[in-house]
């Protein structure tokens, strides 16, 4: 399965993939992140159960400190 993450194009060796499973792949950190798949923001909450598809587009931003 095929997706970009921020402009990056990942390829990853499995027929189903979650949200949660590309946080863990990718050691994104759990917490002060989020994540949008297609533009659409999805909480914290639904990572687990939002399965994404082949050609998918995630957007990851994570929150700093500072001004």
């Amino acid at each position: 399965m095929t997706i970009e993450i921020n402009r990056e194009t990942r390829t990853f060796d499995v027929d189903r993939l979650t949200l949660t499973d590309v946080v863990k792949a990718c050691a994104l950190p759990e917490r002060g992140i989020a994540v949008a798949v297609n533009n659409k923001v999805v909480a914290r909450g639904d990572w687990g159960a939002t399965e994404l598809a082949d050609g998918d587009c995630l957007t990851v931003i994570q929150a700093v400190c500072g001004g």
